[in-house]
Formats: C-alpha cells, structure tokens, sequence
C-alpha cells in the first residue's frame, strides 16, 4: 500500500522525533535532494544525507504547527528544538516521486521582536 504525501512527511518527523536516521531511508528516494537555502548547502543522495545526519551533534525535536499539500507537493510549518529551548521556526517544502521524497528544501529563523513603528497597523499572533 503507498503511502499518501500526508503520511510520508508524518513519517518523516516521528522517525527523526524518535532519533531514527536509519529510517529515512524508507521516505527518501536513493538520488533524493536536500536544499538549505540560507546555509548554501545542497545534499545530494542517500549515503550524503546518511553522514550528515549521522554527524548531527543532536539531532532537533520536530513541532508540527500546519501540513498542507496536495498529491507530490507538501509544506510542513514546525518548530525545530536542538535542545537548547530556541526553537527555530521553520519551513519545509516536500517534493515527492513515487510515494516517496525526491526533494526537501527547508527555510529556517528564530524569531525576532516586531518593531514598533508597525504596531499601529498589525496584529500580534
């Protein structure tokens, strides 16, 4: 049975939330591509994203806040924890093949106080 693009993106974050490496694996596509934009990184392949994920000094706590998607493209909105109580807020987009991902591009920041000059014509959320 294949998995729909909501079960492998959910997949994905309990196997990384359980500190499960080897798991990925089964979600990614062997040639799959993984992009970190504001670093400049690009991982390509699976013995790439096994070492680098294995040399992980932790490896973060994953926080869903909103999964949207359709068929081959998802976007996962978390909260990355690396065990230091300042969780990054973060973006992924997922491309998937076949059930599986093909490529992952993740945008990450911490949050930053909203000047005060906007106040006037924003709400806080």
């Amino acid at each position: 049975m294949e998995r729909t693009g909501r079960q492998v993106v959910e997949a994905l974050v309990a196997t990384l939330n359980a500190g499960e490496v080897g798991g990925m694996d089964d979600l990614f596509h062997d040639d799959a591509v993984m992009e970190w934009p504001q670093s400049g990184e690009r991982i390509v392949g699976a013995a790439n994203r096994r070492a680098v994920y294995g040399a992980f000094p932790q490896l973060p706590s994953i926080s869903p806040r909103r999964l949207n998607g359709e068929g081959d493209l998802w976007v996962l909105q978390a909260d990355l924890d690396y065990g230091d109580g300042d969780p990054y807020q973060t973006v992924f987009l997922f491309e998937l093949r076949d059930g599986r991902i093909a490529k992952e591009t993740a945008y990450w920041t911490k949050p930053f106080p909203a000047p005060a000059w906007r106040a006037a014509w924003v709400e806080s959320i």
